[in-house]
């Protein structure tokens, strides 16, 4: 008989031996099948996290960074992340700077007006939670947003102060009904009266909710959410990503003068990339995916010692059988090779269970973040591996018990 037959002949058997004994198998396959979706769930629920992360804190690119006075602050379990803050960046800074700094960069000046404001159209009228942001003609594109309908700011806009805005896709689908067109229509913002000029295209409602928001005119916020100490933002944004660096210094370099800074003054402003905080949120996931592959090894290590037990309790049971077919003519390594297989098969079958389980609770994830369906290829093609070596052994000791049977000793067992 070829080694092909052989092989084939040897899974046919392994196959039967599963069927047989179906409860047992079924209790193995299971214990396997939570260890790899415990493997396979957890990390595919962690690719879709890191995906929704990334697509949304990364969404002004990685060649954009801010000049900022006020520290950020990002606390992750009981880890903490705090720039500092420093005096606050004026009006005439902030201007100064964007005339002053000829990097081939778009810089923005932006101002917060307020993050509490109610909006009113009509008889519809908004909680207290809109946020309000003075900005510039350059800042959409810094920031990453785009016109959906209507028009972005001119430099006129921003030069009179007009009362023009920018509002969200999620806030103008709740003020305007039945398919009412919100461009040139009225909206109030607090006490004040603004025009529509444009609707921002959806951006998604994770980590922030960036779809109910204001933009208007920064001249305009100067004038009717006018406060003591207004703290402006600059935003840069390089035209090529491998000029960050060098654009990053420059404008440290240009806003120390514009800010009055001796040469040996400490910096007292924040550059702060658009990436920060997703390298910090990303350094932490890294140790929750730490564990959950600890978790997985675990489980699986006992779905191990389970097979080979059972595999063992089998061995015994097939004593007999063992000895009628070494009496005719079975070899030790076809024995051997024939429990082996069977060890492996088992471990394959929990292996494509758990795998498939855990590819849809990851996605369950994926599904109420709102992040897109992931498919990992690499934690499928590790899970199918694992459950091989898994298979191997636990499957190698009992086979080699077998096949060192002595045939005659064999056929006399009861």
């Amino acid at each position: 008989m070829g080694k092909t037959a052989l092989f084939v002949e040897n899974l046919r058997i392994a196959l039967q031996s599963i069927r047989t004994n179906l409860l047992r198998t079924v209790l193995t396959v299971l214990i396997i099948a939570v260890g790899i979706t415990a493997l396979v769930g957890i990390l595919t629920a962690i690719d879709s996290i890191k995906s929704s992360i990334t697509k949304e804190f990364t969404f002004m690119g990685a060649n954009t960074f801010s000049l900022t006075s006020r520290g950020m602050r990002v606390q992750v379990g009981n880890k903490r992340y705090r720039t500092k803050n420093h005096s606050y960046i004026s009006y005439y800074q902030a201007k100064e700077f964007k005339e002053r700094f000829d990097f081939p960069a778009t810089v923005a000046i932006s101002v917060s007006g307020s993050g509490t404001a109610t909006v009113k159209y009509g008889d519809i009228k908004t909680n207290p939670n809109i946020s309000v942001r003075g900005i510039d003609e350059d800042y959409l594109f810094t920031a990453g947003y785009e016109i959906g309908k209507g028009r972005s700011f001119s430099e006129q806009d921003i030069v009179l102060g007009r009362n023009a805005v920018l509002i969200g896709s999620e806030l103008a689908s709740r003020l305007f009904k039945g398919g009412e067109k919100p461009l040139d229509k009225v909206i109030s913002i607090g006490g004040g009266k603004y025009k529509v000029a444009g609707v921002l295209k959806a951006k998604g409602n994770g980590f922030g909710g960036t779809d109910m928001v204001c933009f208007i005119p920064y001249t305009n916020v100067r004038s009717y959410f006018s406060r003591p100490n207004m703290n402006f933002d600059i935003q840069i944004k390089v035209n090529k990503p491998e000029l960050m660096d060098a654009a990053v210094g420059q404008a440290e370099s240009v806003f120390r003068t514009v800010r009055g800074l001796d040469p040996l003054d400490e910096t007292d402003f924040n550059i702060e990339k658009s990436d920060n905080i997703v390298n910090i949120l990303l350094e932490n996931i890294r140790n929750i995916t730490l564990v959950a592959t600890i978790i997985g090894f675990i489980t699986l290590f006992g779905a191990a010692v389970g097979l080979m037990n059972i595999m063992l309790v089998s061995v015994t049971e097939r004593t007999r059988e063992i000895g009628i077919r070494k009496a005719i003519g079975a070899t030790s390594a076809t024995v051997k090779q024939q429990f082996l297989i069977e060890a492996v098969v088992i471990g394959q079958i929990g292996g494509y269970l758990g795998i498939i389980v855990g590819i849809l609770i990851g996605n369950l994830v994926s599904v109420l973040i709102g992040s897109a369906f992931i498919v990992p290829w690499i934690w499928i093609i590790s899970g199918v591996a694992l459950c091989f070596f898994v298979g191997i052994a636990s499957g190698y000791y009992p086979a080699r018990k077998a096949s060192r049977f002595n045939p005659i000793e064999s056929l006399r067992y009861e």
